[in-house]
């Protein structure tokens, strides 16, 4: 056998609502026996809505950064704060653990969630056999730091309070932060849209 032995290849599925481990059947339209769910060897049009969410998600990834995230209004004047000119305030302010928190929670990590995403939509595309351990290795770490993607919502809303509370002001959400927020949302369900089997498919 040239390829890796896997449940396809055997005859399994597994079904994709109770994860039971299923008998493939001769019918093409077979159904799970414990949960009468629909059965497919792999999820439906996966890489399409992945490579489509990964897409949306890489466009607002930029007016994400470049727009303001907070607008923060005072008697005097009012002060529009990206998310770089944030982290460059905390810094002089002297809370650089606050601003290497916000740095690396909403600039860095949602850039390499989007190049790792990017690059295994482009192996199972191409079916590429190599490294694959090591694909399923990435695959597993970007859905193991989408559980914790939430911290970049968190960093922003500390960002904002830290402002509101040292200089008075009234802070507003600027539609940066929204884009922010729909890049969050965009990759955590690109994660869970993908479908890490199609690494291990052998190319046809």
């Amino acid at each position: 056998m040239s390829g890796p032995v896997t449940g396809r290849s055997l005859g399994l599925l597994v079904c994709l609502e109770c994860r039971a481990t299923v008998r493939a059947a001769a019918e093409p339209h077979s159904r799970c026996p414990r949960c009468r769910a629909a059965l497919h060897a792999r999820k439906p049009y996966s890489l399409l809505i992945t490579t489509l969410l990964i897409i949306a998600a890489a466009i607002l990834y930029i007016p994400a950064n470049l727009l303001p995230v907070m607008d923060s209004r005072t008697l005097i004047d009012d002060e529009y704060d990206t998310i770089m000119s944030g982290v460059l305030v905390l810094l002089h302010s002297g809370a650089w653990p606050i601003a290497l928190l916000v740095f690396f929670a909403s600039i860095v990590v949602p850039l390499l969630k989007i190049l790792a995403l990017a690059v295994l939509v482009y192996s199972a595309w191409v079916r590429s056999p190599v490294r694959r351990a090591q694909r399923s290795e990435l695959f597993r770490m970007v859905e193991f730091i989408g559980r914790w993607s939430m911290l970049d919502i968190y960093a922003i809303s500390l960002l904002a309070t830290l402002v509101q509370v040292q200089s008075f002001a009234l802070v507003i959400v600027g539609w940066g932060a929204w884009a922010f927020g729909a890049v969050v949302v965009l990759t955590l369900l690109a994660a869970r849209t993908f479908d890490e089997r199609l690494l291990w498919d052998d190319p046809e």
